[in-house]
């Protein structure tokens, strides 16, 4: 990367923009965006270990799109056990289905549907098989204690598991879907147990992204830990269960603690004798940087303060513009062999693609992906009808509350005293985009299409093609689209 004039401060994305070059690509499906890193991701995006953003339906659907869902550090182990095994159980290409009987109600068909990103639900017999479909047009105008059996009916279209392998398999079972007007479709193995299911969408999806998936062909699942306890213990248990990336996370990433829960997560992986790929932050500054490499870290966690949720630069002053600070680390990686992740302010799919110019291998998101069906916690509707879900930073009072349950009312009420980041924020389902596939379709869309404008058909090659300018505000707000006319 370049910059087309010499900035004289440190800059955050909205500051900068990309230059166009001479491109030889000829369309934005020429692009790869597989990442560089040693995490298998081949659509460089990384769901953040909050608790009001990942969980076990994140974590599945991101790894399906060919990214990362990042587990909480605060998730006990008994449930970090339970959700990896079941993401290692969901099929790389169908997704998993609402599951209901003949002898539920209505009522229990409408509190799942906000579940998933499609509106349909399947209802099983006494041996798993498949039995009919709900929709959402199905609970319409009907008593919600009705019984599932009065209201199911058979799908207009059902597939099985020899239907669908391949991509030609796929296109046909999109065109027999679009022929019939049918938005959902259930997969069920020869002997009629029901697979999974598939939408015209997620049909397309497939042809599209390629699943993250472990030398097993299973979705793959990344988990965080943190720096204090018996990291040893904790790292072990999470490779136990099945981890594929370790994420060893602080807000203030270089520090002594941080540098001894490197050395235990290290030994813990060395024990194990497994190769997983050990992510570390958070800083921003090259030394910071270097130095979480030389401890072990293969991949460096960049930004202090950009995050929506954090409140840390405005309490503390500390922190620096994300633009710059990833500049800096991901070469200051590079130069080790190692990589970094630019983790908070992204809002824009601009953000992304900046970020990867200035060397990234991935981007961390979090709030954006904080209002989608697959995040965890109720959907909720506000006075005017607008669905939501509720969202707060991991070092708010809400979020240091559950993480220190279980100590005693006197420590826990001296760490209250000190938290930062906001505990309650509205994150509104976007009605054209309410599921994390579909934004992560708007993303997608806007870095291969900025890949092509620099000439690049790799990651790699964006990075040493980009051209990159400073602007004013009002540059800024010129790139703008106007959604009335003036």
């Amino acid at each position: 990367m370049r910059f087309l004039t010499s900035p004289g401060y440190e800059l955050t994305y909205s500051d900068v923009f990309l230059v166009p070059s001479r491109s030889a690509a000829g369309s934005r499906f020429d692009v790869d965006l597989s990442s560089e890193d040693a995490t298998g991701s081949t659509t460089p995006l990384a769901a953040a270990n909050m608790t009001a953003v990942t969980g076990r339906r994140m974590v599945e659907t991101m790894a399906r799109r060919g990214g990362l869902g990042v587990l909480p550090q605060d998730v006990p182990a008994e449930v970090i056990r339970e959700v990896i095994a079941w993401v290692k159980d969901r099929h790389p290409v169908f997704e998993t289905p609402l599951k209901v009987t003949a002898d539920d109600t209505v009522l229990d068909v409408l509190h799942l549907l906000d579940k998933r990103n499609h509106d349909a639900v399947c209802v099983l017999d006494d041996e798993t098989r498949l039995a009919g479909v709900v929709t959402a047009a199905d609970c319409e105008g009907v008593d919600r204690f009705s019984s599932v059996a009065s209201v199911m009916r058979m799908p207009a279209v059902q597939l099985t598991v020899g239907d669908l392998e391949g991509s030609e398999a796929l296109r046909g079972a999109f065109e027999a879907m679009d022929a019939a007007g049918s938005t959902y479709a259930p997969v069920t193995a020869d002997d009629g147990r029901l697979a999974g299911v598939l939408t015209p969408a997620g049909a397309l999806r497939s042809t599209i992204y390629t699943p993250n998936l472990d030398a097993a062909g299973r979705l793959k699942v990344a988990a965080a830990v943190g720096v204090n306890g018996d990291v040893t213990a904790k790292a072990a248990a999470l490779l136990e269960a099945g981890a594929d990336v370790l994420v060893v996370d602080t807000a203030h990433g270089h520090q002594q603690k941080m540098f001894e829960a490197l050395e235990a997560v290290r030994e813990a992986v060395r024990i194990t004798g497994l190769v997983v790929p050990i992510v570390a932050g958070n800083v921003v500054t090259a030394e910071g940087t270097r130095e979480l490499i030389e401890a072990g870290a293969d991949i460096v966690k960049v930004g202090v303060g950009p995050g929506a949720m954090c409140t840390t630069r405005m309490m503390t002053a500390v922190g620096r513009p994300q633009f710059s600070a990833v500049l800096e680390c991901a070469e200051a990686a590079r130069e080790l062999g190692a990589h970094v992740w630019a983790d908070g302010g992204a809002r824009y799919p601009r953000d992304v693609a900046l970020a990867l110019a200035a060397g990234a291998s991935q981007v961390m998101i979090g709030s954006w992906f904080a209002g989608t069906f697959e995040s965890p916690g109720d959907l909720l509707t506000d006075a005017d009808g607008r669905r939501y879900k509720e969202s707060y930073g991991m070092a708010s009072a809400r979020a240091v509350a559950g993480r220190t349950a279980g100590e005693s009312a006197f420590a826990r009420a001296r760490k209250g005293l000190f938290e930062e980041g906001i505990s309650t924020s509205t994150m509104f389902l976007d009605p054209h985009r309410p599921g994390v596939e579909d934004l992560l379709d708007h993303i997608t869309s806007g870095v291969r299409s900025a890949l092509t404008y620099a000439g690049a058909t790799t990651l790699a090659e964006f990075r040493q093609r980009a051209v990159v300018g400073v602007q004013s505000a009002s540059g800024y707000e010129e790139g703008k689209p106007l959604r009335a006319s003036w």
